[in-house]
């Protein structure tokens, strides 16, 4: 009887597999729309849960296999999902359209406070939240607050030179520097010994790929309102701990009646106005401590975990090519030279080769590899003439626009030069930041957070990068590029004194 039941159960199981799949096969077919029958039923995600590779290296894969067509249709579970390839159709629903895409593709439980900021909020309360946000990453405020990012890129000199062993460990000794930086010029949080900030450790937990959080990352993208349904939080131990720093942050500056132009002020400055509202439809939202210290937590995770990782790209690829390093060490210790040993935010802006350093990192390496959308209307991508249900979800292959050979020819090898002008930073192909109206909206401060590190540490230090067997490889990781099998080590160099 047990024997009969379970053999029973498998066939019903196979059979409901085998219904699905094909299913899925038929909605996209029927559309005239070619589909990756490899797992019909849920795509990419098995081959993820099942092999030792992160997600962008298989959706890679897909890319290349049909590159020729304007998308190309995946199994996810009950969910109609597609990869867009053609660049066209990929404006379309990153930028034209944006109204029938504005969304993530994930809904976040209630429950999940740190969750509920401008990364996963969508439609008006999206537009209302990253309208209040965006005054805080301005021109003028990069300006006002590079002496603290500068500040932060000095310390960090001594706190390497006096710990020689933090040259050896590359990824987290930059997520170290990210951490002070950030919490001192986009919070003004600070503590006795800057380096070994709390903050750190709460960032990488938050972001480590754990069992946990695969299966999480898995559920909400076969089921995208899992979360929802079973009040799944993916924050929810860095809950007391980062709410109740937030609140004092602010309620300290409410006490000191000091303008510091960061985020401390924004939040004092939008609780005195009252409730946030759209003035179109009368959309109403409340600014409360914990809705304020979900987008600090988003902001930090950002400032800490991506920003390490194109620091730790920039130097993997200078510490094998000594030419190129040459070159851009002789722009900054030029440029040190001119204004006298101080670097200020003109000095960083002037400095193009830099730049396009910065660039070429972040194409070969974006420190996310794919971004999600969903469609919450009907539209038609414009290539194909191809009608996208409500409900619809979308894979933007970043990591394959990256090193697509007919956009960047020999697409694995570091050129600089790639990035001589804006143009290829304005193409579609390039997403370092994203792209769209959802473009990180702390990209200015990044890539400034960025370089203030890059010059400080190259203009006191030479990377020299070793790749292990089989050359550069990738951690397993949901979403994000990160490099293994490769070692980066700082060795000094002599420098000018001032």
């Amino acid at each position: 009887m047990i024997l009969f039941v379970t053999l029973l159960g498998l066939v019903l199981a196979l059979g409901i597999y085998y219904i699905l799949g094909s299913y899925n096969e038929f909605y996209w077919k029927k559309r005239g729309v070619r589909f990756y029958s490899k797992n019909k039923l849920t795509g990419p995600l098995w081959e993820y849960i099942i092999s030792n590779q992160p997600t962008f290296t298989i959706i890679h894969g897909i890319y290349k296999k049909y590159r020729k067509e304007p998308i190309v249709g995946i199994g996810q579970l009950f969910t109609p999902t597609f990869l867009v390839i053609d660049k066209q159709n990929i404006q379309h629903v990153l930028q034209s359209d944006f109204q029938a895409f504005n969304h993530r593709g994930t809904e976040i439980s209630k429950s999940d406070v740190l969750n509920d900021n401008i990364l996963f909020m969508h439609g008006l309360r999206w537009k209302l939240m990253r309208q209040n946000m965006t005054p805080l990453f301005t021109a003028a405020k990069l300006k006002d607050m590079y002496y603290i990012l500068d500040k932060s890129a000095q310390d960090f000199m001594d706190y390497l030179k006096n710990d020689p062993l933090k040259l050896n460990n590359l990824f987290d000794t930059f997520s170290t520097f990210c951490s002070a930086a950030i919490g001192a010029a986009v919070f003004g949080i600070t503590t006795k010994s800057t380096f070994d900030s709390p903050f750190l450790k709460m960032s990488q937990d938050a972001l480590a790929p754990t069992l946990k959080t695969n299966i999480k990352f898995t559920l909400t993208s076969l089921f995208p309102n899992a979360a929802k349904v079973f009040g799944l939080k993916f924050f929810g131990d860095h809950e007391s701990f980062f709410i109740g720093a937030i609140k004092q942050v602010i309620r300290q500056r409410e006490k000191e009646h000091v303008k510091k132009h960061d985020f401390a002020d924004i939040c004092v400055s939008l609780q005195k106005k009252g409730k946030l509202k759209d003035l179109d439809t009368g959309y109403e939202l409340e600014p409360t401590d914990e809705i304020l210290a979900a987008q600090a937590f988003f902001f930090f995770l950002a400032g800490v975990e991506p920003t390490a990782a194109s620091l730790f790209a920039t130097f993997l690829e200078l510490g094998r090519l000594p030419d190129i390093l040459e070159k851009v060490q002789n722009e900054i210790d030029n440029t040190f030279e001119k204004y006298n040993g101080q670097m200020t935010y003109e000095a960083i802006a002037e400095m193009e080769y830099v730049e396009k350093v910065y660039n070429e990192a972040l194409r070969m390496y974006p420190p996310i590899g794919i971004l999600t959308r969903q469609c919450v209307k009907d539209s038609v991508l414009p290539v194909g003439n191809i009608k996208v249900s409500k409900g619809t979800k979308i894979f933007i292959p970043v990591y394959s626009l990256h090193h697509d050979p007919e956009t960047y020819p020999n697409p694995h090898v570091f050129d600089p030069e790639r990035f001589a002008s804006d143009q290829s930073l304005s193409d579609i192909s390039y997403m370092g930041f994203g792209k769209g109206n959802r473009l990180c909206i702390g990209m200015r401060y990044a890539k400034m957070q960025a370089k203030a590190g890059i010059v400080h540490l190259l203009r006191n230090f030479s990377p020299k990068t070793t790749v292990g067997k089989g050359g550069i490889q990738f951690s397993k990781q949901p979403i994000a590029v990160r490099p293994i099998n490769v070692n980066v080590q700082l060795i000094p160099r002599k420098i000018k004194s001032y």
